[in-house]
């Protein structure tokens, strides 16, 4: 994938506490040649208030979009589409520290990157 300084090859919408893992997975993308752009979308409301040509310009139509949400990931295909990748729980039950959680779960830098490279190649799935 060629990366074009101006449209990244993928997008990564995160919020709170996934925004670090999504900014070490794009330092991991960077070095496989896989342009990633990390956008911190603290407050959906406000980000669909903004004018159109922002909106566009922070998503790009035909990039392709991951949403990083430790919860339920039902809000995020409104800006993923349907072919999207969602990186989430849509269960409950887990009890482990943190660094335990997040790793078991999917939410470290290195598991997020993986499973972007997966599906951006085809081996992966969207859930």
């Amino acid at each position: 994938m060629a990366a074009d300084v101006h449209k990244p090859d993928v997008v990564i919408i995160a919020t709170g506490s996934e925004v670090g893992p999504a900014l070490e997975a794009r330092n991991q993308l960077a070095a496989a040649n896989i342009a990633c752009r990390v956008v911190s979308m603290p407050c959906v409301e406000r980000f669909k208030a903004q004018p159109r040509e922002y909106r566009d310009a922070v998503l790009p139509a035909g990039v392709p979009r991951v949403a990083v949400e430790a919860g339920r990931t039902d809000p995020w295909y409104q800006f993923l589409g349907e072919n999207g990748l969602a990186i989430g729980l849509d269960h409950f039950g887990h009890s482990a520290p943190g660094e335990v959680l997040a790793d078991k779960l999917g939410f470290t830098g290195p598991r997020i990157a993986a499973r972007i490279t997966e599906w951006l190649t085809g081996t992966g799935s969207t859930h």
